[in-house]
């Protein structure tokens, strides 16, 4: 090469005729030279095809980089364009190039190279590193740096993205594990960010700086999910924090988002060192954190985080131009990074999930323990229930027999006793005959549900009343009985035989103990869903309060606990000359229910 020179382009983007050519060294970037001037420069590279004790071979040219579009010719010949030379203009900054020169197209002795670049001033325009020389070593060393610019940012924008769908799935299913889904968002931002080295159009943004906004909004938010991923992943409760970076990170996206075009660098700038900041921190807060907890998985994950900081050191150095030109290493520690970072959770997972087997085995043992002694216990408690329900059985059959069996007795012996001459053989077959029915239905009917209803309270009646009618006109007491004629709403059968039994031994009471001369019956139904049993009668009556505290009287006993099982109330008032029975039941759907 014999020398370098460039010139703005005119109006149109033409290469310029008269306006004075600038000596530039490579790579160069005419902001400093030309501050806020976005346009189109000229690059004019004259160069001497054969040097002094070389042969002559073919030629080749290769371009490290054109910021941001261009178009390339030799001795005023296209040879290569970029599909957009206006907004939104196509990103060559990092797409290297080879081309093998035509012989048709060069001179025996000076060639001259023209470069046109259309660039932007905010995104550091200018052309990069030009190489001439032959044509396979040219071709190699386009390999070499497209293996570094591109091919490795490749394969970290698959893995990363590969590893974060991965962990997402994980989290997904296991939402409690936090730090996968912070770890998936992070890898989801970290491809979004790296696709800007990759992408030769800025869609779908309108133009090349509104691209540069979204790709730096991207790493704002990367930094904010690496850092909520360590502290996860370190079971950090840093809530001060947390609250302090989202703050901060919502003030950056708010400063790269409406910033004008014309202070665009100095946010660009801004927010690229306070990710840094945030970034670089973090990873020196973690490694102090791992140097405490002192546990395995915290300690490689120091490490990983010990490689990037001081990878990001350099590179940010080597950014910002306060170090020499020379090579960046995030392309390949990141991959190397990531595939850590992923084999440190796989860990983490596999330990989880390995306890969660120990956890199930020990579920499984403590269940069939849990089974065993429930067997035991329940056939306990079977052989309680049987004892208990032998008891109820033998409770439910004096009950019935009281009520009914013994009921006809007492009246049998009222009869007899106030007979004016002796009972005839066929009288007391008669009364022997009664007492077998009375035993009869007290073993048909006594705890059976399946009772038919009488149609009618006075059919439901009738035979209380055919039973106890004699037997009062031959005590010459006087009894009167009042029912509706049809039943509002019919009670259940188990409601039909308590009130039958209730007033049966009701009855049987006034006959033995309350020497009356007078006895009213009366069935009310007041509501649909109520029904109402009151039995009065003239007699002695006694102390009920006593009689109940001494709990001496089965009868009592007995009708009490009929009416509460049918969801009834029982009251018993009684004072000298007058006692009152009143019997409430709520009348619903009938229960299996013993009686």
């Amino acid at each position: 090469m014999l020398s370098v020179a460039a010139a703005q382009g005119t109006a149109d983007g033409s290469r310029p005729d008269a306006s004075p050519w600038q000596p530039v060294t490579l790579p160069d970037d005419w902001s400093k030279r030309w501050p806020d001037y976005s346009g189109t420069v000229w690059y004019r590279i004259d160069w001497q095809r054969q040097c002094p004790g070389q042969q002559d071979g073919p030629v080749g040219l290769t371009l490290e980089s054109v910021v941001m579009a261009g178009e390339v010719f030799i001795n005023d010949e296209l040879i290569w364009r970029d599909p957009h030379l206006t907004e939104p203009l196509s990103r060559s900054w990092n797409m290297p190039r080879y081309w093998r020169l035509p012989e048709a197209l060069l001179h025996d002795g000076v060639n001259t190279l023209w470069v046109r670049v259309v660039g932007v001033w905010q995104q550091t325009p200018g052309l990069g590193p030009v190489h001439l020389g032959e044509s396979r070593a040219m071709q190699a060393l386009q390999e070499d740096v497209w293996w570094t610019n591109r091919t490795l940012y490749v394969l970290n924008l698959i893995i990363s993205g590969v590893l974060g769908a991965l962990f997402f799935c994980i989290w997904i299913v296991r939402r409690e594990q936090t730090t996968y889904g912070w770890y998936a968002l992070m890898a989801l931002f970290w491809v979004l960010f790296i696709a800007n080295v990759l992408l030769t159009s800025p869609w779908p943004f309108a133009d090349t700086l509104m691209a540069s906004r979204a790709n730096a909004m991207a790493l704002v938010l990367y930094t904010a999910c690496f850092c909520l991923f360590t502290w996860r992943f370190g079971e950090q409760s840093l809530p001060r924090t947390e609250r302090a970076l989202w703050i901060a990170s919502a003030t950056m996206l708010a400063m790269l988002a409406m910033t004008p075009d014309t202070a665009l660098p100095l946010a660009l700038t801004t927010g690229t060192l306070g990710c840094a900041g945030i970034f670089l921190s973090n990873c020196l807060q973690f490694c102090w954190h791992a140097w405490r907890t002192r546990r395995p998985e915290h300690g490689m994950l120091a490490a990983c985080l010990l490689i990037i900081f001081a990878v990001s050191i350099h590179d940010l150095l080597r950014l910002m131009k306060l170090i020499g030109p020379g090579p960046t290493y995030t392309s390949f520690s990141s991959i190397v990074v990531t595939i850590c970072l992923s084999a440190i959770l796989g860990m983490r997972h596999a330990r989880n999930v390995r306890r969660i087997e120990r956890f199930n085995h020990e579920l499984a043992d403590g269940i069939a323990q849990a089974r065993t002694e429930l067997a035991t216990t329940l056939a306990r408690e079977h052989a309680l229930a049987m004892s208990h329900t032998r008891l109820q059985e033998r409770l439910q059959i004096a009950h019935d027999l009281h009520d009914g069996l013994g009921g006809s007795l007492v009246r049998m012996m009222a009869m007899v006793d106030q007979a004016e001459k002796p009972l005839q053989g066929q009288q007391f077959l008669s009364m022997l005959k009664l007492l077998r029915d009375d035993l009869r239905q007290t073993i048909d009917t006594g705890s059976s549900a399946g009772v038919k209803v009488p149609a009618t309270p006075p059919e439901w009646a009738a035979p209380l009343r055919h039973r106890f009618v004699q037997l009062f006109d031959e005590l010459d007491l006087d009894s009167s009985w009042q029912f509706p004629p049809q039943w509002a709403t019919p009670p259940t059968p188990l409601q039909c035989l308590a009130l039958t039994r209730l007033v049966e031994e009701a009855l049987t009471n006034v006959v033995k103990h309350s020497r009356a001369r007078r006895v009213q019956l009366q069935l009310v139904q007041p509501a649909p869903d109520e029904l109402r049993l009151r039995i009065e009668d003239d007699g002695a009556g006694f102390d009920v309060e006593a009689v109940r505290q001494a709990g001496v009287s089965v009868g009592m006993r007995s009708m009490h606990d009929r009416i509460s099982r049918v969801h009834g109330t029982l009251d018993i008032r009684s004072a000298p000359g007058r006692t009152v029975l009143t019997a409430v039941l709520q009348i619903r759907p009938a229960t299996p229910q013993s009686v």
